[in-house]
């Protein structure tokens, strides 16, 4: 059964997950890099972003690549992929993360500005999606090929597919760091009354890790199964 996920996502401790006034010398808003403090210097993001070896061990790099396995497609909001707002200004754009990007299967961006498909090296393809959230999610199932589908964030982004009940599992990574501003991952959303609750609470030195999953039948009529196993 193809699971909906949120893996790494990760917020402060005032509750922001982006930084304010997003622009290409901060892709995550301004102070949001210090928010990832737990996931950059890890051996799995050390291997699949920057192609290094090395890195940090334990209890954070076990949540970083949880994160990708059994991962067959993407989602991403738009100023994941982009810090553009309106119709495209340079179709030359590809991203944030050069030439290969870390996702290594079909990705799809939500957009109100179609754009064609961008193939790229390792296996990453981004497909830029105008229809929504629906559409952007039977899409990247059907890409996905019966594996899990991962949602990537921005906040506003996951919150819509949480308030349309169609996230099975989040892990949050809370952050020992204030932000003061930016966007609130929770904010207007009842986690309690979607059915969500907390199946595991690990904490490392750098940030304290939360699995929420929602009980009951998911959006195919199918019975999310709750896990407390340890990472």
């Amino acid at each position: 059964m193809t699971r909906i996920r949120v893996e790494g996502f990760t917020i402060s401790l005032d509750g922001y997950g982006a930084g304010p006034n997003q622009d290409i010398s901060h892709p995550l808003g301004v102070g949001g890099a210090d928010l990832h403090q737990w996931l950059f210097p890890t051996r799995t993001i050390q291997r699949t972003l920057l192609g290094a070896d090395g890195g940090t061990t334990g209890v954070d790099d076990d949540f970083a690549a949880r994160g990708f396995n059994n991962v067959g497609a993407w989602i991403l909001g738009r100023n994941m992929f982009s810090p553009d707002r309106g119709p495209w200004p340079d179709m030359n754009w590809k991203g944030w993360w050069g030439d290969n990007p870390p996702y290594h299967v079909p990705t799809f961006i939500l957009t109100h500005h179609a754009r064609p498909p961008i193939q790229m090296e390792g296996g990453t393809t981004f497909y830029f999606v105008t229809g929504g959230i629906q559409e952007a999610l039977d899409r990247a199932r059907d890409a996905a090929n019966a594996m899990d589908v991962r949602i990537g964030g921005g906040p506003d982004t996951i919150r819509q597919y949480l308030r349309a009940g169609l996230i099975d599992e989040l892990h949050i990574a809370i952050s020992p760091v204030l932000l003061g501003s930016g966007e609130r991952l929770f904010e207007g959303v009842d986690m309690r009354a979607l059915g969500y609750q907390c199946v595991q609470f690990v904490a490392s030195e750098k940030a304290t890790h939360v699995v929420l999953q929602r009980q009951g039948p998911n959006d195919a009529g199918q019975p999310v199964a709750a896990s407390g196993t340890d990472v």
